[in-house]
Protein backbone atom coordinates (compact mmCIF):
# COMPACT_ATOMS: atom_id res chain seq x y z
CA UNK A 1 0.00 0.00 0.00
CA UNK A 2 0.58 3.62 -0.56
CA UNK A 3 2.71 5.76 2.63
CA UNK A 4 0.34 5.04 5.50
CA UNK A 5 1.33 9.15 6.76
CA UNK A 6 -1.12 10.18 3.80
CA UNK A 7 -4.21 8.38 4.72
CA UNK A 8 -6.38 8.26 7.42
CA UNK A 9 -8.04 4.75 6.06
CA UNK A 10 -7.16 2.06 3.66
CA UNK A 11 -8.13 -1.03 3.06
CA UNK A 12 -7.28 -3.93 0.47
CA UNK A 13 -9.50 -7.10 -0.67
CA UNK A 14 -12.14 -6.93 2.05
CA UNK A 15 -14.09 -9.44 2.34
CA UNK A 16 -16.95 -9.85 5.19
CA UNK A 17 -20.03 -12.15 5.22
CA UNK A 18 -23.17 -13.09 7.67
CA UNK A 19 -24.83 -17.02 8.26
CA UNK A 20 -28.44 -16.82 6.95
CA UNK A 21 -29.40 -20.00 8.51
CA UNK A 22 -26.83 -22.76 6.88
CA UNK A 23 -26.10 -20.20 4.13
CA UNK A 24 -23.29 -17.55 4.23
CA UNK A 25 -23.97 -14.50 2.81
CA UNK A 26 -21.54 -12.28 1.19
CA UNK A 27 -21.90 -8.54 1.82
CA UNK A 28 -18.78 -6.90 1.20
CA UNK A 29 -16.93 -8.31 -1.96
CA UNK A 30 -13.06 -7.83 -2.70
CA UNK A 31 -13.45 -4.09 -1.72
CA UNK A 32 -9.99 -1.81 -1.95
CA UNK A 33 -10.38 1.72 -0.41
CA UNK A 34 -7.84 4.77 0.94
CA UNK A 35 -9.55 7.82 2.49
CA UNK A 36 -6.96 10.59 2.78
CA UNK A 37 -6.12 12.23 5.86
CA UNK A 38 -8.71 15.24 6.41
CA UNK A 39 -11.11 14.05 3.68
CA UNK A 40 -14.93 14.49 3.65
CA UNK A 41 -16.55 11.44 1.56
CA UNK A 42 -19.91 10.24 0.92
CA UNK A 43 -21.06 6.40 0.55
CA UNK A 44 -24.10 6.18 -1.20
CA UNK A 45 -25.74 3.09 -2.81
CA UNK A 46 -29.03 1.36 -2.66
CA UNK A 47 -30.00 -0.06 0.83
CA UNK A 48 -28.77 -3.82 1.38
CA UNK A 49 -25.88 -3.08 -0.73
CA UNK A 50 -23.03 -3.04 2.38
CA UNK A 51 -22.44 0.41 3.06
CA UNK A 52 -23.57 0.33 7.02
CA UNK A 53 -21.19 -3.24 7.17
CA UNK A 54 -18.40 -1.40 5.25
CA UNK A 55 -18.69 1.42 8.10
CA UNK A 56 -18.97 -0.85 11.17
CA UNK A 57 -16.21 -2.75 9.50
CA UNK A 58 -13.77 0.30 9.60
CA UNK A 59 -14.71 1.30 12.67
CA UNK A 60 -13.50 -1.81 13.85
CA UNK A 61 -17.18 -2.54 15.41
CA UNK A 62 -17.41 -5.47 13.24
CA UNK A 63 -14.28 -8.06 12.03
CA UNK A 64 -13.43 -9.00 8.48
CA UNK A 65 -13.46 -12.25 7.36
CA UNK A 66 -10.26 -11.47 5.16
CA UNK A 67 -8.18 -8.21 3.82
CA UNK A 68 -6.33 -6.08 4.38
CA UNK A 69 -6.97 -2.91 7.02
CA UNK A 70 -5.27 0.54 8.02
CA UNK A 71 -6.98 2.68 9.94
CA UNK A 72 -5.16 5.66 11.76
CA UNK A 73 -1.80 4.18 10.58
CA UNK A 74 -2.54 0.69 12.40
CA UNK A 75 -2.86 -2.62 10.73
CA UNK A 76 -5.36 -3.96 12.88
CA UNK A 77 -4.12 -7.71 11.51
CA UNK A 78 -1.11 -6.99 14.69
CA UNK A 79 -3.49 -5.83 17.46
CA UNK A 80 -5.37 -8.03 20.09
CA UNK A 81 -8.73 -7.00 21.48
CA UNK A 82 -7.77 -4.51 24.25
CA UNK A 83 -5.45 -2.50 21.31
CA UNK A 84 -8.24 -2.42 19.13
CA UNK A 85 -10.22 -1.41 21.75
CA UNK A 86 -7.69 1.78 22.66
CA UNK A 87 -7.39 2.60 18.65
CA UNK A 88 -10.95 2.75 18.38
CA UNK A 89 -11.83 4.11 21.32
CA UNK A 90 -9.24 6.96 21.25
CA UNK A 91 -8.69 7.50 17.19
CA UNK A 92 -12.88 6.85 15.78
CA UNK A 93 -15.68 8.51 16.48
CA UNK A 94 -19.09 7.54 15.55
CA UNK A 95 -22.30 9.02 14.71
CA UNK A 96 -25.39 7.09 13.79
CA UNK A 97 -29.03 8.18 12.58
CA UNK A 98 -30.29 7.56 15.92
CA UNK A 99 -28.39 9.45 18.75
CA UNK A 100 -28.35 7.22 21.25
CA UNK A 101 -27.94 9.56 24.37
CA UNK A 102 -28.42 7.94 27.75
CA UNK A 103 -31.62 9.39 28.99
CA UNK A 104 -31.18 9.67 32.73
CA UNK A 105 -27.86 11.63 31.63
CA UNK A 106 -27.67 15.27 30.69
CA UNK A 107 -26.06 16.53 27.17
CA UNK A 108 -22.65 17.36 29.27
CA UNK A 109 -22.79 13.80 31.13
CA UNK A 110 -23.62 12.00 27.51
CA UNK A 111 -20.69 13.59 25.83
CA UNK A 112 -17.96 12.40 28.26
CA UNK A 113 -19.07 8.94 28.39
CA UNK A 114 -16.20 7.65 25.88
CA UNK A 115 -13.61 9.72 28.32
CA UNK A 116 -14.60 7.04 31.20
CA UNK A 117 -13.35 4.42 28.77
CA UNK A 118 -9.44 5.53 29.47
CA UNK A 119 -7.64 7.45 31.93
CA UNK A 120 -8.12 10.85 31.64
CA UNK A 121 -8.17 14.16 33.67
CA UNK A 122 -12.00 14.60 34.70
CA UNK A 123 -11.64 18.62 35.41
CA UNK A 124 -9.42 18.81 32.09
CA UNK A 125 -12.16 16.25 29.97
CA UNK A 126 -15.53 18.42 31.64
CA UNK A 127 -13.97 21.40 30.29
CA UNK A 128 -13.10 20.21 26.92
CA UNK A 129 -16.70 18.80 26.73
CA UNK A 130 -18.39 21.98 27.63
CA UNK A 131 -16.31 24.06 25.10
CA UNK A 132 -17.24 20.84 22.26
CA UNK A 133 -20.78 22.17 23.20
CA UNK A 134 -20.51 25.32 22.63
CA UNK A 135 -19.25 24.83 19.82
CA UNK A 136 -21.76 22.53 18.31
CA UNK A 137 -24.30 25.84 19.59
CA UNK A 138 -25.51 23.86 22.69
CA UNK A 139 -23.86 25.95 25.72
CA UNK A 140 -27.30 27.10 26.65
CA UNK A 141 -28.03 23.11 27.00
CA UNK A 142 -25.23 21.72 29.28
CA UNK A 143 -27.88 20.32 31.73
CA UNK A 144 -30.71 19.07 29.85
CA UNK A 145 -31.64 15.50 29.75
CA UNK A 146 -32.15 14.20 25.89
CA UNK A 147 -36.31 14.38 26.68
CA UNK A 148 -35.57 17.70 26.72
CA UNK A 149 -33.77 18.39 23.38
CA UNK A 150 -35.21 18.74 19.76
CA UNK A 151 -33.63 15.90 17.49
CA UNK A 152 -31.59 18.16 15.83
CA UNK A 153 -30.23 19.00 19.34
CA UNK A 154 -29.86 15.57 20.28
CA UNK A 155 -27.73 14.66 17.32
CA UNK A 156 -25.24 17.53 17.97
CA UNK A 157 -24.46 16.20 21.46
CA UNK A 158 -23.72 13.29 19.24
CA UNK A 159 -21.47 14.88 17.00
CA UNK A 160 -19.95 16.38 20.23
CA UNK A 161 -19.45 12.90 22.24
CA UNK A 162 -18.06 11.68 18.49
CA UNK A 163 -15.24 13.72 19.05
CA UNK A 164 -14.51 14.21 22.75
CA UNK A 165 -11.52 11.55 22.46
CA UNK A 166 -9.84 14.23 19.66
CA UNK A 167 -10.46 11.34 17.01
CA UNK A 168 -8.81 11.75 13.69
CA UNK A 169 -11.69 9.75 11.43
CA UNK A 170 -15.46 10.50 12.45
CA UNK A 171 -17.75 7.62 10.27
CA UNK A 172 -21.07 8.73 10.42
CA UNK A 173 -24.07 6.25 9.33
CA UNK A 174 -27.24 8.29 8.61
CA UNK A 175 -26.72 10.93 10.34
CA UNK A 176 -29.33 13.26 8.77
CA UNK A 177 -32.19 9.93 8.76
CA UNK A 178 -33.90 11.18 11.26
CA UNK A 179 -33.68 14.89 10.72
CA UNK A 180 -35.80 16.94 8.54
CA UNK A 181 -34.38 19.25 5.98
CA UNK A 182 -33.48 22.35 8.11
CA UNK A 183 -32.11 20.51 10.90
CA UNK A 184 -30.39 18.01 8.17
CA UNK A 185 -28.80 20.62 6.57
CA UNK A 186 -27.74 22.57 9.77
CA UNK A 187 -26.39 19.31 10.85
CA UNK A 188 -24.50 18.74 7.60
CA UNK A 189 -22.41 21.93 8.02
CA UNK A 190 -21.80 21.86 11.54
CA UNK A 191 -19.64 18.23 10.41
CA UNK A 192 -17.55 20.33 7.37
CA UNK A 193 -17.13 22.78 10.14
CA UNK A 194 -15.05 20.05 12.39
CA UNK A 195 -13.85 18.65 9.07
CA UNK A 196 -11.71 22.06 9.09
CA UNK A 197 -11.42 23.05 12.23
CA UNK A 198 -10.24 19.95 13.61
CA UNK A 199 -8.59 18.04 10.58
CA UNK A 200 -10.95 15.33 11.02
CA UNK A 201 -11.63 12.57 8.44
CA UNK A 202 -15.09 12.19 7.71
CA UNK A 203 -16.54 9.64 6.41
CA UNK A 204 -20.32 9.33 5.80
CA UNK A 205 -22.71 7.35 4.32
CA UNK A 206 -26.22 8.81 3.56
CA UNK A 207 -29.18 8.31 0.94
CA UNK A 208 -29.17 12.49 0.77
CA UNK A 209 -28.36 14.10 -1.97
CA UNK A 210 -27.41 17.64 -0.32
CA UNK A 211 -24.79 15.84 1.97
CA UNK A 212 -22.67 15.42 -1.54
CA UNK A 213 -21.93 19.19 -1.48
CA UNK A 214 -18.74 20.06 -0.62
CA UNK A 215 -17.84 16.51 -0.11
CA UNK A 216 -14.48 15.94 -1.41
CA UNK A 217 -15.28 12.48 -3.35
CA UNK A 218 -18.76 10.79 -3.58
CA UNK A 219 -18.03 6.85 -3.16
CA UNK A 220 -20.67 4.67 -4.87
CA UNK A 221 -21.54 1.17 -3.54
CA UNK A 222 -22.99 -1.59 -5.24
CA UNK A 223 -23.21 -5.62 -4.43
CA UNK A 224 -20.45 -4.85 -2.17
CA UNK A 225 -18.06 -3.61 -4.42
CA UNK A 226 -17.30 -0.10 -5.52
CA UNK A 227 -18.92 0.73 -8.71
CA UNK A 228 -18.13 4.88 -9.05
CA UNK A 229 -15.84 7.27 -8.05
CA UNK A 230 -16.55 10.98 -8.13
CA UNK A 231 -13.51 13.36 -7.16
CA UNK A 232 -14.85 16.95 -6.44
CA UNK A 233 -12.93 19.95 -8.49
Amino acid sequence: MNNISEFAIQVRNLHKSYKNGPQNVDVIKGLDLEIKSSEVAIIMGPSGVGKSTLLHVLGLLDTPDSGEMIIGGENISSLDENNLARLRNRTIGFVFQFHHLLPEFSALENVLIPTMMYKSDPKESREYAKHLLDLVGLSHRLEHKPRELSGGEQQRVAVARAIINKPRIVLADEPTGNLDKRNGESLYNLLLKLNKEFNLTLLIVTHNEHMTANASRLIELEDGKIVGQKISS
